[in-house]
């Protein structure tokens, strides 16, 4: 990432990066530990699945 990008836009995000400890990186998924990684995929597998549950139940009970 370019050293411009870090740079806050405006004084009130520049405050409030300093009041919460810093500017919220994206999390890569590869470099948590495992049990976490492994948690995180089942817990995003769980919304898939039951979205596409309750799709295909409100189809069928029409």
């Amino acid at each position: 990432m370019l050293e411009k990008d870090k740079e806050p836009f405006n004084d009130v995000i520049d405050h409030l990066d300093k009041i919460e400890g810093g500017r919220l990186e994206k999390i890569e998924m590869k470099t948590l530990p495992k049990p976490i990684r492994i948690l995180g995929y089942f817990l995003i597998s769980c919304v898939v699945i039951s979205t596409v549950l309750v799709i295909i139940l409100s189809i069928i009970s029409n």
